[in-house]
């Protein structure tokens, strides 16, 4: 399809029955605090909290009325779902919208009320994608792709078309957020076309970068493993026509982690009042990572608010993770001699920062290790020189800010040290989140080795999260290894993370 011809699907878009124009606000707050101009696209104010909603109404509003009597079917999640459901309950469709298993009963109700018929299949994605296709096959209907179809990107590049009309000065770049690329490639196609001289960039996270890393490769990879945390967009592989669309209009791509979605989340409440699920938070963080990385001032940038399709259950992990995403606490583990006054004397050299968190462990008549964090008032530069300060004090220090098993799990069970152990080895886990999941876990690890340590937190995603030491004798190491390969689950081995060294080992 020509340049021409996506310029004029957008301007031709039928979106409005469904969807709002979303407003560009002014981001009062991040601005002063950046020296730029910072605006947020709305999205998250849609009527189903999402974008979603624009691509799939105007991919119905395209099909034929015997089309539309077939009814139609989608394999998602979460927002696709939602907008295909309001969609077709608009123009008087039957949809069938296949969800896996694990899916959040707030999501699963939420298509149920809008006249679809749910159907619950699989524990991921995949699997509820594949069902779909046969589904498709055999009853006759239309599957509505979240994202590679000419008319859905079509229907997400009217929000390239209101961003124009409603700026009120000179825009140098948008930040998008990347799962699929259905929504940037939109936007991209229409923008570049109109305004050649905004910069796109495009937002994964690191653990999900499917487009980056296409673009690298000149053509579409698949990744073997997509992160759960901005769940909006995990996607393992983009789709061919976003990835055409990308190749030529995107500028750039940026990855950002968990932290910093999550202070950008914070970002967004404290201008807003709202509050955004992961993948909508990807914008503006991708956005204060290329100021910073630039050292850019006085320029304008529109950011995507995505949707805001976010479990009550999960703010508890969103809010623990911000800190350490805006760089304003450090999380540190620290031997200190175990006597009298040297928590006090470790405290003095912390001057008046404040603790955010203690944890402590005797651990033998010699030393102690503490796990604590310390709030900042200048960011990385202000966390580096403290590091600096303790180690010349003679402390042995390990900054664990940026350590994922520390955060997820070792914070929370500083002092289970088991010293009868001899063998153990330590493992990260990520299953599918669903009633009985942890008893399914438990029962294919199986009872051939003894677990020596074990720790599970709910986040209230779709993935549950564990942390598990397995005691093995060393002859039988190939045998285990054999065995969790076969298992499937996703997992990493952490017995060489410092964290697990000073705390548990």
């Amino acid at each position: 399809m020509s340049d021409t011809d996506y310029v004029r699907r957008i301007q031709n878009a039928s979106v409005y029955d469904v969807a709002i124009e979303s407003p560009l606000d002014f981001a009062r707050n991040l601005s002063a605090r950046l020296n730029n101009r910072i605006w947020l696209k709305r999205e998250d104010l849609q009527p189903v909290f999402s974008f979603k909603l624009r691509g799939a109404y105007n991919k119905l509003a395209h099909m034929s009325d015997a089309e539309l009597a077939n009814g139609v079917i989608c394999s998602s999640a979460g927002n696709h779902a939602q907008g295909v459901a309001l969609a077709a309950q608009r123009r008087g469709a039957h949809a069938v919208i296949v969800m896996p298993v694990t899916t959040p009963a707030i999501k699963v109700d939420a298509v149920r009320a809008l006249d679809a018929e749910v159907i619950l299949h699989g524990d991921t994605y995949d699997d509820a994608y594949s069902h779909a296709r046969g589904l498709e096959a055999q009853r006759g209907l239309v599957f509505i792709h979240p994202f590679d179809d000419p008319d859905v990107i079509a229907g997400q590049g009217t929000i390239g078309v209101e961003i124009l009309q409603q700026a009120t000065e000179r825009i140098d770049a948008i930040f998008v957020p990347i799962g699929g690329g259905g929504l940037i490639a939109g936007i991209a196609a229409y923008v570049k076309s109109v305004q050649p001289e905004i910069r796109i960039i495009g937002v994964e996270p690191d653990d999900s970068s499917a487009m980056r890393d296409s673009i690298a490769a000149r053509k579409p990879v698949v990744l073997d493993h997509v992160g759960i945390f901005a769940d909006g967009v995990a996607v393992r592989r983009v789709g061919d026509e976003t990835f055409r669309l990308c190749q030529q209009y995107v500028d750039d791509i940026i990855t950002v982690g968990t932290d910093e979605v999550c202070a950008a989340i914070r970002d967004i409440f404290e201008d807003t009042r709202s509050i955004v699920e992961p993948a909508g938070g990807l914008s503006v963080a991708g956005a204060k990572k290329y100021i910073a990385d630039n050292q850019i001032e006085n320029q304008s940038f529109v950011t995507i608010n995505c949707g805001a399709n976010v479990n009550f259950d999960r703010l508890r992990h969103i809010a623990e993770r911000a800190a350490v995403g805006e760089h304003t606490e450090m999380l540190l583990a620290v031997e200190i001699p175990e006597e009298p006054g040297s928590f006090r004397r470790f405290c003095e050299k912390l001057g008046t920062r404040g603790i955010t968190e203690f944890n402590y462990r005797y651990s033998d008549t010699r030393n102690a290790h503490i796990f604590v964090g310390v709030q900042l008032r200048r960011g990385q530069k202000e966390q580096r020189e403290l590091v600096a300060q303790l180690r010349d004090s003679g402390y042995i220090v390990e900054d664990l800010s940026d350590n994922e098993m520390a955060k997820l799990h070792v914070r929370h069970m500083v002092g289970g040290r088991s010293p009868g152990v001899a063998n153990e080895r330590l493992f990260r886990f990520e299953f599918p989140e669903r009633p009985g999941a942890l008893l399914d876990f438990l029962h294919a690890i199986g009872t051939d080795w003894n677990i020596s340590l074990f720790h599970y937190r709910n986040h209230g995603s779709d993935w549950g999260r564990i942390l598990a030491g397995i005691d093995v004798p060393e002859d039988e190491t190939d045998k285990l290894e054999a065995h969790l390969e076969e298992l499937g689950y996703t997992h990493w081995e952490e017995s060489d993370n410092p964290a697990y060294a000073m705390f548990l080992s």
